[in-house]
Formats: structure tokens, sequence, C-alpha cells
């Protein structure tokens, strides 16, 4: 993802948001997430050491609020936000550009990955479609073979040992039909349309996860390689069961 903030940027907006009002760190956070759609949220690591230099520099002041820092716009400040209104306004327009691209930066990976999604959905039905196929046939050339000749009969039912028909008792499974072929096919695309849902509701309930622990900074190290593993062992697993 390119920068979001210029050199210097985020510096100035955090005093901005601290000229509006008093806020602890998650606050700014949050307030930062709201200004881009939710589409970028700086970690923890990304603000506190800003806020740090900002109170070193005497531009905001800090003080206990329970077990949370609340951080407030000291004059020094305001004078500094005052002196630099045009950079200010320059960065408005900055971020501005920002959520945009970022905007497109989303559209398009949600794009891929929706493209991504339909191939593999695409195969997964294809091969469904021909073990359904290979079973219908199956069922069909056995019906299809009379014991007491050498060759099929061409749709005649298997005959017992004195060379009746067998009963109903007797007889075998009934000869799948077009329309059974059909109602199997209309089956796995109810299926396909299922797995398409459940997958929906399993990314957005990740992202608002992963957003709401971003914001907190507290998504562990090796997240991202964690989730990649266990979504290679699903897909796997998926893929084995629709080979059965």
């Amino acid at each position: 993802m390119t920068p979001v903030f210029g050199h210097g940027h985020l510096r100035l907006y955090l005093l901005k948001l601290l000229d509006e009002s008093p806020k602890h760190g998650y606050e700014l956070i949050q307030a930062l997430s709201e200004r881009f759609g939710g589409t970028y949220a700086p970690s923890a690591g990304t603000i506190y050491p800003r806020l740090a230099k900002l109170e070193d520099e005497g531009l905001v002041t800090k003080t206990a609020d329970g077990r949370k820092t609340v951080y407030e716009i000291t004059e020094t400040g305001r004078a500094e936000l005052a002196a630099r209104e045009g950079d200010l306004t320059s960065i408005e327009n900055d971020l501005t550009d920002s959520v945009r691209r970022l905007a497109d930066e989303v559209r398009s990976g949600v794009g891929e990955a929706m493209k991504s999604l339909r191939a593999d959905l695409a195969s997964a039905a294809r091969q469904a479609r021909e073990a359904t196929d290979a079973t219908s046939q199956s069922y069909s050339s056995w019906f299809a073979f009379d014991p007491t000749q050498d060759a099929p009969t061409h749709g005649a039912p298997p005959r017992n040992a004195t060379g009746e028909a067998p009963s109903d008792e007797q007889a075998g499974p009934a000869d799948e039909s077009p329309a059974s072929a059909d109602a199997a096919r209309d089956a796995s695309r109810n299926e396909i349309r299922d797995v398409d849902i459940a997958l929906a509701e399993f990314r957005q309930s990740v992202r608002t996860a992963l957003r709401s622990s971003g914001a907190k900074g507290t998504v562990p190290a090796g997240t991202a390689a964690a989730f990649a593993r266990r979504l290679d062992e699903v897909r796997a697993s998926l893929l084995d069961d629709l080979k059965k």
C-alpha cells in the first residue's frame, strides 16, 4: 500500500485532531480510521511515538484518566497550527486523494479476490458435475447388462438364474433419468451458492475483527502467514472432498 501521509504530515494532523478535543490514543486511531472510511487505521506503534515527540516539543500534554492517557493540545501547539495553516490545507487535500486512492486499491483487491473465488467455485462445480455424470454412466451401464448374455441388451433389465426378470424386491435401484441428473446439478449449484454466501460472511467477520484489533495495535506478528496457511488447509480439504 502506498504511503498515506507525507513526511511530517501525520504529526501536524494529530495536532489538528487534538485541537478539536482532548483524546486518548485509541480515540485518535478511531478518528483517523473514520476520516479514511475504514480503509486505513494507523497502528499504536505509529501513533504513540509521535504523541511522545509532540509532548517533548511542548505541543501537547498528557494526563492520566484511570487506565487511559488523555492528550491535550497546548497553546504552543495551537500556535504551531496557526503558523502552518497553509500546510494543513494541503494535507487535507492530500488526504482526500489518499482516501480515493485507497478505495480504488480496496476495490481492485476485492475484484481480484472475487475473480479467484469464482474460478475456484467454477472448478469445484465442474468437478462435481463430472462426478455426477460418471456416477450416472456407471448406473446406466449396470442396468444395461444382462448376466445371461455376453453383451449388453441396451436397457433390458437383468434376469435371474431362471431367465426370469427379478421381482421388485430383487431389482436394483431405478435407472437414473436426465431429470435426476438435472436435480443433482441443481443441488450442486445450491451448495456452491451457500458456500459463496458463507465465504462472504466469513470475509466480513474477519475484516471487522482485524480492523478492531489493528486499531488497538493487538494483531500478533505472523497473523497473516498463519491465516494463509489455514486457508490453504481448508482449501485442500475441500478439494479432496470434491474429488471423492
